[in-house]
């Protein structure tokens, strides 16, 4: 009788991991493929931070840098290559100073986010984009359309090739 209650307990355990598993992925699943068909994933503005970027030069772009479940998980067990799943949001904005702010300061230094200008995201699927490092790149314009220009969005993957170390991700994980 103790041998089938705890079979019974073991199957219960498998079940419930199984379970929680089985939605991550799902997600992860339903937001790919609403990416490569030119969609906005719902929910991707919740996903979990990562860090921030800020891009002077001709740019002055800031930077949201936001992750699904699988980038977090990945992130936090500084697990290299990340797997097959992941995807990593760049919520990119011109960098606007803060008049407000100033005031209080008594002089300009206070940046603040101002006019979304895209939103790139980077799935990984080794087998799939197994030519730009494991990484398929996209990039939607600020009004949430997509950038029909497939040759310029995969030419990303020239300068992400140069961080293979870390499996060609800018943004590490901030603490």
């Amino acid at each position: 009788m103790k041998r089938i209650a705890l079979l019974l307990i073991a199957v219960a355990g498998v079940a419930s991991m199984v379970a929680v598993a089985v939605p991550a992925t799902q997600l992860a699943d339903e937001a790919t493929t609403s990416i490569a068909g030119g969609k906005l994933p719902s929910g991707y503005r919740d996903w979990r931070w990562i860090s921030v970027a800020h891009e002077e030069g001709d740019l002055k772009s800031l930077g949201a840098i936001l992750g699904n479940d699988v980038a977090i998980k990945a992130y936090r067990a500084k697990t290299l290559p990340f797997p097959d799943g992941t995807i990593i949001a760049a919520l990119h904005y011109r960098h606007t100073p803060s008049e407000e702010n100033n005031k209080v300061f008594g002089r300009e230094q206070s940046f603040v986010a101002g006019q979304p200008t895209n939103v790139q995201f980077m799935v990984k699927d080794s087998k799939k984009y197994a030519s730009t490092g494991g990484w398929g790149f996209f990039h939607f314009n600020n009004d949430g359309k997509p950038l029909t220009d497939q040759t310029k969005v995969q030419s990303c993957y020239e300068c992400h090739k140069a961080f293979k170390d870390h499996d060609c991700v800018f943004t590490h994980y901030a603490p």
